[in-house]
């Protein structure tokens, strides 16, 4: 296992992604109030979420050039800097358009944070370890988005959306501290090249699709602001995917998706996130705008699900060490669906308890997917391609969490718009049932797992 000189390190680094991945969901308790406050409709204000969402995905890649070329120790202390710059801003704030400004750069800070706790997770883990080591990881990475609605809703209860920014700062003040005096200087041997074209084909395809499937809701099909922008988004993608599969310095690595099981981890992975963070804004709009309840009453719908991510999730890290990752990922399915159907089906118009209960079910089943999901696509790969592996799953990971929330969204408010409403039960049911649909594709693909594990990966490498 791990010394105690390596854990600490690794706990300094836990810290200040915690927060960082924290982020990404805390505002989403925030929106109704954005909304109020500033005027605005829920296809702009989940901005705040999407241009988070998607800067750190498009960061991570970069982290793959950055963490072969730099000292780990520089890299996670300047961009965990740059992530509290990002902080002060959106705390300061006079504008909705500075709010989304200073989530942008706290998504450049926390874009290279999160894959450099993986790569140095999976340095130090000894062979048969991996699972436990990475379940320890899965706090920051899976506890922490969904325990950053609970406690924003805490928050927001008593103070103003800004100390959303404040109360972060103290954190990453004493993650800068401790990374300072304790990390080590590890050298880089690889001097690798980075590809600007592969950054702006991709920052491109990324924008205008996300900006399609939010406008999807709002404008007509056929309009430039959806039909155009997906369709140019789709054109630069092809770009994207063209020129970096000959590229000999790609921005990402796309041949290590000639790997199989790494291949259907992303995948199951992609669907999962994009309904559960899809769920982080659905509650929040479900329990203020439907229910009439605070967004303390909404945060705390999502916080027993939260505590059983966190208490479950080095759990299942030791039960990737155990048991087929296809009986995991079918298992944890199942669970999700059931808690998704009744949330879709009962408790949009039942109590605050009703939908917490069914909250839970499926955390409790997301829990069980997650850290064994994520340690398969990285375990199978060569040591020379894991900063590949991690950036790419990193990357896919933020992708879809950020179209996973605009097109939930996009079909809440094509519901209302066709009804004529505003926020309704009946679009909140129909964006329920979008991610139940979604979990079913997932369901499937998860049977083309291989579940004899390490003959597999024998063969493979």
């Amino acid at each position: 296992m791990l010394s105690r000189k390596r854990k600490f390190i690794l706990s300094i680094m836990i810290l200040g992604t915690f927060f960082g991945i924290m982020c990404s969901t805390m505002m989403n308790i925030a929106l109704p109030i954005l909304m109020r406050d500033f005027n605005l409709s829920s296809a702009r204000v989940q901005w705040v979420s999407n241009g988070y969402m998607l800067v750190n995905a498009l960061m991570i890649p970069v982290s793959a050039y950055l963490i072969k070329k730099y000292c780990y120790r520089n890299l996670f202390i300047i961009f965990t800097a740059i992530f509290g710059i990002g902080t002060i801003i959106g705390a300061i704030a006079p504008t909705f358009q500075v709010i989304v400004l200073g989530r942008m750069i706290q998504a450049i800070g926390s874009g290279i944070m999160m894959p450099l706790v993986n790569v140095m997770a999976m340095k130090y883990a000894a062979d048969g370890h991996q699972g436990e080591v990475m379940g320890i990881v899965g706090l920051a990475f899976n506890f922490s988005p969904i325990i950053g609605p609970s406690v924003a809703g805490l928050i927001l209860d008593f103070f103003s959306w800004r100390y959303l920014f404040i109360l972060v700062l103290p954190f990453i003040a004493i993650t800068l501290i401790l990374s300072w005096i304790e990390m080590p200087h590890l050298a880089t041997k690889e001097n690798p090249q980075f590809n600007v074209t592969g950054l702006i084909t991709c920052s491109i395809s990324l924008w205008f699709l996300l900006n399609g499937f939010s406008n999807f809701g709002s404008l007509p099909f056929l309009s430039f602001g959806v039909a155009g922008a997906l369709f140019i988004g789709l054109l630069f993608l092809i770009i994207f995917v063209g020129t970096q599969w000959h590229s000999k310095h790609p921005y990402v690595n796309l041949r290590i998706f000639r790997h199989t099981q790494f291949t259907l981890a992303i995948m199951v992975n992609c669907l999962l996130v994009s309904t559960m963070y899809g769920n982080t804004i659905l509650l929040p709009l479900l329990v203020q705008n439907v229910m009439h309840q605070s967004a303390f009453v909404s945060g705390l719908v999502i916080l027993p699900g939260a505590l059983s991510t966190g208490l479950l999730s080095p759990i299942s890290g030791r039960l990737f060490d155990k048991y087929p990752i296809r009986w995991m990922v079918t298992y944890g399915l199942i669970v999700d669906l059931i808690g998704t159907a009744m949330q879709a089906f009962i408790g949009v118009h039942s109590g605050a308890i009703f939908a917490a209960f069914w909250q839970w079910v499926r955390q409790f089943g997301i829990v069980m997917l997650l850290i064994p999901l994520q340690t398969e696509a990285l375990a199978i790969l060569p040591k020379n391609q894991l900063p590949d592996g991690v950036a790419m799953f990193n990357t896919t990971r933020q992708v879809a969490a950020s179209f996973g929330m605009a097109f939930v969204v996009a079909m809440v408010n094509l519901t209302d718009n066709h009804y004529h409403v505003g926020t309704s039960a009946v679009g909140i049911q129909v964006g329920f049932i979008t991610c139940f649909a979604i979990l079913c594709f997932a369901l499937v693909i998860a049977q083309f797992f291989h579940t004899n594990r390490k003959e597999f990966q024998h063969q493979t490498n």
